[in-house]
This record gives C-alpha cells, structure tokens and sequence, in this order.
C-alpha cells in the first residue's frame, strides 16, 4: 500500500489518511473479530443444540410419565370395581411399577446429565480445537504479514532506486537535450543513421550511392539521397530521406505532416522514386510508433519510420526494387520482341507495298514498251513497205539505165550524135 493513502469511510463518507503501520492494524482488527465472531457463533449454536437437546429429553419424560400417570389413574378407576385385595395386590404392582418408573426416570435424569455433559466436553473441544487453530491462524498471520511485509519493504527500496534511476536518468537525457541545439540534434540523428549505413556499406550495399544533398539549386534540399543501380546502370530504386527530431524544450512542437510537402518536392526535384521520413518527433503518437508507416493516401510512395527501421525500410524498398527491375526487364524482352515482330512485319509490308509498287510500274512500262514495240514494229512495216517500193523503183531504174544507150539517147537527136562522134573520133 502506499505511503499516507486516502480511504473514504462507507458511512461517514469521511475521508482520512492511512499508512502502512494503520493498515495493518486495521486488518489484523478485522481479521481478529472475525475469528472472534465465529467462535461466538459456533457456541452460540452449541448451547441452542444443547438446550433443544435438553428441552426434547424433558418433554419425552413428561409425555411418558402423563402417559403413564393417565394410565395409572384408569387403572384406580377400575380397580374401584375390584375385591379389596385384588386391590391390594395391584397396588403393590402399581407401586411396584411406580419404583420402577422412577427408577428409570432418574436414570433417564442420569443418562440426560450424562448425554448434556458429554455434549458439552465436545462442544467445548471444539471451542478448544477453534482457540488452538485461531492462535495457529494468529501465528501464521503475523508470519505472513512479517514476511509480505518484508517482501513489501524490498519490493518498495527497489521500486524506490528504479524510479529514482529512472529520474536520473530523464533528467540526464532532458539535460543533454537541452544542451544541443535545433541544428545539432538534426545532425546527430543525421549521424546515427550515416553511422549504421555505413556499417553495412563495404557487405550489402556495395553498388550503392548515399550522401548528403547538398543542391539547393531548386530552392530547398533533402538530408540524404540513396540510389542503387545494377551492372547495366539501370537504377534498382532511389530514395530521399529526411531526419526529424526536436528538443523536450521547445516551445512550439512540430508534426511529421508538417514536413510532407517539402519532402516531396525535394523528392521530385531530385528525381527520387521514394520519400522517407526518419523522425522522432511526435513520440507518443502511437501511429508513428508501430513501425513502418505508409503516408502514400497524402503524398505517393511515401513513409515514416522511426530510427531503428532506417536499414529494413532501405532493404524492404531494394528488395522491391530488385523484383520490379526483373519484371522491367521481362517487359523489356517481350516488348523487344513484339517490336522485333512488328518490324518484321512493317518490313514485310514495306516489301510487298514497294514490290507491288514497282509491279505495277514495271507492268505499265511493259505496257508501254509493247505499245511502243507494236508502234515500231508498224513504223518498221511501214518503213518495210518503203523499202520494199523503193527496192522496185530501184530495180526499175537500173534496168532503164541498163537500157539507155548512146543511140537511144542520140536517136533523133543529130546534134547530141555529133556530139558523141567527136568525142569518140578524139
């Protein structure tokens, strides 16, 4: 019980102050009035038993001896109508009766006596064995009080020196806290999640990139950026991070969502795939303690975790990323080869427009070249049939000029004759 409790009195409705010394005195009161009240309450129903057993034994006599007083009277009565000494002689039996009558009854008395006596030695036995255990239950009481009270008394100095550990150290903490500035607790949570990166650094994330961000081109900048990328230099995943905390002091508390907006406009600024808030703001808010908290319902692929989930939330988002890099990558394949398939296929139909193309050119110029072909083997008859009639005319011509002699020329021409002759003369 603690020190100076209140307890309300049911009665009185006064409320008063009770340490542990008056609690158990209280309590060994009730308990010591109990035991009290029972053993009142069982000698009570002893000597009620005691008396009915008496009251029952008395009224069974006086039945039996009315009974027989009645009878006795029924008998003198009749023995009234009998000789004197039949009289006589049923006097001396009745007499003789009555001796024994009484005999009994005073033996009755005696066994009466006798039963109430030995009532009584049980009963007070009884009351012996229940004073012998009361002074037992007594013994073992103040034993078990002694030692719940010691067992208190330790349970109390140790509770005492946890709670005062515990003071000291909240004190310690809040001193601590107090001394560092706004910027510098930022920095140390800064640190403490650089510090276990870096651990794992050199073993589970030798391909990756995390570092400060210190851009500032855009207007604002994050804390850190992590970014991871496969042998190809495809990117696994890319995350910006920002560490939140807040000193015990200040006057004015702030809240993870008061950070959302600008996390995610360095996160799009910097072409991040993920927002990670690493806060310890808001401590008892239990929505921010279970674990990894999903804010994707106010800003996308979102988060807010404390400390100690800064490696599983940059593990659980390359795993992801790892898996969603296969299924690209499977995507990639199958869209390669239906653009393969595509391209077959568009140069098949380049093919066949293009052959069809020059089909039908090279149809129309056959065309033509047969048109022209008719057309020359017409100009060729033509000419043929040119030939042909010149070929005659020649051959006309050359018999005339087969025929034609100087006499026939000279015939009826005597000049021309004059003419020959002298040449032929000279």
């Amino acid at each position: 019980m603690s020190k100076n409790a209140e307890v309300k009195c049911p009665n009185c409705k006064e409320v008063f102050k009770v340490d542990d010394s008056v609690y158990t005195d209280i309590v060994k009161q009730v308990r010591d009035q109990q035991f009290q009240d029972e053993i009142v309450k069982r000698l009570e129903i002893a000597e009620k038993e005691k008396q009915s057993a008496i009251e029952l034994t008395e009224s069974k006599i006086k039945g039996e001896y009315q009974e027989l007083l009645a009878q006795k009277n029924q008998e003198i009565s009749d023995l009234k109508l009998k000789s004197k000494e039949e009289l006589v002689l049923e006097v001396t039996k009745k007499e003789d009766k009555i001796r024994d009558l009484q005999s009994q009854l005073e033996n009755a008395e005696t066994q009466k006596k006798l039963e109430v006596s030995e009532a009584l030695k049980s009963i007070e036995k009884e009351r012996d064995q229940l004073k012998n255990d009361l002074k037992l239950k007594d013994s073992e009481k103040e034993n078990l009080e002694k030692s719940l009270q010691a067992d208190f008394k330790r349970e109390l100095e140790s509770k005492e020196q946890i709670i005062k550990y515990r003071d000291e150290e909240i004190e310690r903490l809040k001193d601590y806290k107090q001394k560092l500035s706004t910027k510098m607790l930022g920095e140390t949570l800064e640190q403490h999640c650089e510090i276990e990166f870096n651990k794992l650094r050199a073993t589970a994330f030798q391909s990756a990139y995390f570092e400060k961000d210190n851009d500032a081109s855009a207007g604002s900048k994050g804390d850190y950026i992590f970014k991871e990328t496969d042998h190809d230099g495809n990117e696994i995943v890319s995350i910006m991070f920002e560490m939140k905390n807040e000193n015990d002091q200040t006057s004015t508390k702030k809240k993870n969502e008061d950070f959302f907006a600008k996390l995610d406009k360095d996160r799009n600024d910097k072409g991040c795939e993920y927002a990670v808030l690493v806060s310890l703001l808001e401590a008892d808010n239990e929505f921010y303690n279970t674990g990894i908290v999903d804010v994707s319902y106010k800003y996308e692929k979102m988060y807010v975790i404390r400390p100690q989930f800064f490696i599983p939330m940059i593990t659980l988002l390359r795993n992801a990323g790892m898996k969603s890099l296969a299924y690209k990558a499977e995507l990639n394949t199958v869209r390669n080869q239906n653009i393969d398939i595509t391209n077959f296929e568009e140069k098949i139909e380049t093919f066949k427009t293009g052959f069809a193309r020059n089909y039908d050119l090279a149809k129309r110029q056959f065309g033509e070249a047969i048109k022209e072909i008719d057309k020359s083997i017409s100009h060729l008859n033509k000419i043929k049939d040119a030939l042909t009639s010149s070929e005659r005319n020649l051959r006309l011509a050359n018999d005339k000029a087969e025929e034609l002699t100087i006499k026939k020329l000279t015939y009826n021409n005597p000049t021309m004759k004059q003419k020959f002759d002298n040449l032929n003369n000279q």
